[in-house]
């Protein structure tokens, strides 16, 4: 009988935020998505960069 980790990963795991932004390629002029996972104090950062 298999054994459950799923209890001993959560209490260490940190909260995370996913973040999404179009970046429009100078080339074609089309817009692409740009998602990260990060913390979520770094997601300010991470939009207002080109």
């Amino acid at each position: 009988m298999a054994k459950k980790t799923v209890a001993t990963l959560q209490g260490s795991s940190k909260k995370l935020t996913k973040a999404i932004k179009m970046v429009k390629s100078p080339k074609t002029g089309a817009y692409t998505f740009v998602e990260s996972v990060m913390a979520p104090e770094l997601v300010a950062d991470f939009l207002k960069k080109k």
